[in-house]
């Protein structure tokens, strides 16, 4: 598992992707931050994180497209189903180097409220609830546009697959305020990772929010399994 890991790691920042995301990431978050923050002069963490969950649609695929159609596309896929590894290690490998890429980018850019911090501006409890909230909802797409880019080699349809998906799982909460039956309203709601995310934007903690992001991925994770559990034997 710590081979591919590594492998995967390596591909990032030996080939254009990872630098391509990197600077989009950090150009846009920072723009979000002068405009959302600097320029409004506000202190409210909430607006600024959910634009950047709106950037994380889109980017977000673009980060793990490669991740098996490459393979597909190479015609090295063979090998890593011939590998003395299990299928769970070579998922979790794959989704864990996408994850710690978009991680540490979150993370950082998540520092520049601490310019703030010196005139006691930011609510640490909002702060922290958004920056957990956005690595929920970022573990979630990356598990999505895994699963994505294991049905196909080519790299774009991945890319636009993934989005679509993700995209889906967003406007649900916008569908959701013209269904006029309460019950229905309720069960779509609970599908909307939107939805979700906007307890955590207020600094509360949703226990519930949380088992939702972690099933969501968890679920994704489980297809791409399934995926290449059912390819190795073909």
């Amino acid at each position: 598992m710590s081979a591919i890991y590594r492998r995967e790691m390596r591909a990032y920042f030996t080939s254009a992707i990872g630098y391509v995301f990197v600077a989009i990431f950090f150009a846009v978050s920072g723009g979000v931050f002068v405009f959302t923050t600097l320029y409004a002069m506000s202190a409210d963490v909430t607006q600024y994180f959910t634009y950047l969950l709106l950037l994380l649609a889109v980017l977000l695929p673009l980060l793990t497209m490669k991740l098996f159609s490459e393979e597909r596309r190479q015609r090295t896929e063979q090998m890593l189903l011939t590998a003395p590894v299990s299928i769970f290690s070579m998922v979790s490998a794959k989704f864990l180097a996408a994850y710690t890429v978009f991680a540490g980018c979150m993370g950082l850019s998540s520092l520049s409220f601490l310019l703030l911090y010196p005139y006691g501006y930011v609510k640490t409890a909002m702060w922290l609830g958004n920056l957990l909230a956005m690595l929920l909802v970022g573990m979630a797409f990356i598990a999505i546009g895994l699963f994505v880019s294991a049905l196909t080699e080519n790299q774009l349809a991945a890319a636009v697959g993934s989005m679509g998906i993700i995209l889906l799982f967003l406007l649900i909460s916008l569908v959701n305020r013209i269904i006029p039956v309460y019950w229905l309203r309720a069960v779509v709601s609970s599908f909307s990772i939107f939805s979700r995310f906007q307890n955590f934007t207020q600094g509360i903690f949703d226990v519930a929010a949380l088992i939702y992001y972690l099933s969501v991925t968890a679920v994704f994770l489980f297809l791409t399994m399934r995926v290449y559990d059912k390819r190795r034997y073909l």
